[in-house]
């Protein structure tokens, strides 16, 4: 594998590969805390697996706290294109599907989910800062990468093809779950339709799906560093939650999986 890797990625400097460690190790550790029960407190592990009493707890509602995370990531993402104008296909590439991704979530928060709960701050603040920061880091070494030698195998289409079918398929799935409710009703359902059969996160599998085509368009360490800790983060989210729908729904399929169809 290893010997693989010139063939794959731009050369990164000392900086961006301390960076890629740090993306995978913290968000890897995210997800291996969401298993062993202390979990990010929005959605439905709001008070779940917290010791801090409620009353403690500083929460904002679920909308106003998913404007406040995806916010930024998208404003650095928009700012790149007054930072960096004059760049080859390759980062007006990263750099459109990036922001692109983050600006849909936003509209999803606006116009999409229906929300029954709240969020932590202090959940709040490391995903805003997670997203601000990997958004940046992409977007800052795929600057570094201008000049260099392309990459031997060139990935840049693929990727995009996979961003497309990701991003679509998020979307999809972000649009039955908010068909599971009316206006006013805040109680959980098992999700139906879509990919909903087979796993219980399709929308997190096409989130994946959406980074993987990031990281291929981009050809840079730190991009796959963050789809490698964006899956690591969902698998652990998506085998809680899973979890959770068979802890409350006596009549959970239990062939249904948490992210990969058959397998996981």
């Amino acid at each position: 594998m290893l010997p693989m890797l010139p063939r794959l990625f731009f050369p990164p400097p000392f900086f961006i590969k301390a960076m890629s460690v740090i993306c995978v190790v913290s968000l890897g550790n995210v997800g291996l805390s969401e298993i062993r029960g202390k979990h990010m407190q929005y959605s439905k592990f709001l008070n779940i697996g917290e010791k801090k009493p409620i009353e403690k707890k500083i929460q904002v509602s679920s909308r106003t706290g998913m404007l406040i995370a995806y916010t930024p990531a998208f404003l650095a993402g928009a700012a790149s294109f007054v930072l960096f104008p004059n760049e080859d296909l390759r980062f007006l590439l990263v750099k459109s599907t990036l922001t692109f991704h983050f600006f849909k979530r936003i509209l999803e928060v606006l116009f999409v989910h229906r929300y029954s709960g709240g969020m932590e701050v202090e959940s709040l603040i490391p995903i805003t800062l997670s997203y601000f920061t990997s958004s940046v880091f992409v977007i800052y070494a795929q600057h570094l990468a201008q000049g260099l030698p392309e990459p031997a195998i060139d990935l840049m289409y693929p990727g995009l093809l996979l961003f497309l079918i990701g991003i679509s398929g998020n979307f999809y799935h972000h649009c039955l779950l908010s068909k599971l409710r009316s206006k006013d009703d805040k109680e959980y359902k098992v999700p139906k339709g879509g990919l909903f059969d087979l796993v219980i996160c399709p929308h997190y599998l096409f989130e994946i799906l959406g980074f993987l085509g990031i990281s291929l368009i981009a050809q840079t360490l730190y991009a796959f560093s963050f789809f490698v800790g964006t899956t690591l983060y969902l698998m652990g989210r998506s085998y809680v939650t899973r979890r959770w729908y068979l802890s409350q729904f006596k009549d959970f399929p239990k062939d249904v999986k948490a992210l990969i169809p058959s397998a996981f």
